[in-house]
């Protein structure tokens, strides 16, 4: 049993009372979400993309496709029994390649935006915090030289500036992802730097790290959670399109981007090896997207609430 806590005006209350608080919590965070079904389907989508490629040596149909395989008896091989989504030029099974293409799409994915958050959001925290500060001017001002300059155009030069492959796709897509998120957080720790919670900590003497880290970093979760869900989507296309262009993943490794430009020399008549890879493109964005919408309205609170 439980051992009795003291509750604000002075009762007890037992321990559980705190694990049923968080139960109720989360009932009504899911009521949120599931309001809206397209998000239910984006979370089911989602499942699915990552258990693939968690799991894609055991539910390929051809592991050993994945790799450098060749197989001319079944070039260009129709959709069948066997190759359910057809065949490539080189015989290879695509339903297998699209499956490992998901292993390296959310790995960028998720190492980008691993990056990109903690980066802009503590730059743009920091700028909205001491507004109007040579820091504020500093910050914002190489943000907005960033953000002039068109997200793939830029990731496009800094990745023909380095060896093609995985991790300097990234890099380039890092460099261009993190000032959206110094963007979002400036408006909104600007916002809350007027908060009558905020003005109270500074006149208690509360530390400038308390301050941001511990009244206005909580109310700008929310909206980063969000954008986090959705530029996920984002991110696989922006490293998609360096795929296709040659600045991604190199062959024998499957890339989503790689498999639509190598399918393109073969359309019309081998119309399977761009328009699988392509739906899977647009399956997987689409499924991260009505998860934003649904983790947006899941986290919805009043504005500039502070818990």
């Amino acid at each position: 049993m439980g051992t009795p806590e003291k509750n604000p005006v002075g009762e007890t209350a037992p321990a559980g009372d705190g694990r049923e608080r968080r139960t109720d919590t989360l009932k009504k965070a899911w009521y949120r979400f599931s309001r809206n079904k397209l998000s239910v389907v984006g979370l089911a989508v989602v499942t699915l993309v990552v258990l693939l490629a968690l799991l894609a040596p055991v539910v390929s149909p051809h592991p050993q496709h994945a790799s450098a395989y060749t197989d001319f008896a079944n070039s260009c091989a129709p959709p069948s029994a066997e190759f359910p989504l057809g065949a490539d030029n080189m015989g290879r099974d695509i339903l297998t390649r699209v499956i490992f293409s998901l292993r390296g799409a959310l790995y960028m994915a998720v190492i980008v935006l691993a990056i990109s958050v903690p980066v802009g959001s503590f730059l743009g925290i920091m700028a909205g915090y001491m507004k109007n500060s040579w820091v504020d001017y500093l910050i914002m001002r190489v943000t907005d030289v960033f953000l002039s300059v068109p997200a793939l155009l830029l990731a496009l030069a800094v990745a023909s500036l380095l060896e093609p492959n995985l991790t300097n796709a990234m890099i380039a897509v890092t460099i261009m992802w993190w000032p959206w998120y110094a963007r979002l957080v400036y408006g909104m720790a600007s916002s809350c730097r007027n908060e009558y919670y905020v003005i109270s900590a500074e006149l208690i003497g509360a530390g400038r790290l308390h301050i941001i880290f511990r009244e206005i970093l909580p109310n700008c979760l929310a909206p980063v959670f969000t954008k986090m869900a959705l530029d996920v989507g984002w991110v696989i296309l922006i490293g998609a399109t360096l795929s296709y262009v040659g600045l991604g993943e190199q062959p024998p490794t499957p890339s989503l981007g790689q498999m639509v430009a190598d399918g393109a020399r073969y359309m019309p008549e081998a119309w399977w090896m761009t328009i699988f890879p392509s739906l899977a493109i647009v399956v997987v964005i689409l499924g991260f997207n009505f998860l934003g919408d649904g983790i947006g309205d899941m986290l919805a609170r009043g504005e500039n609430r502070h818990d």
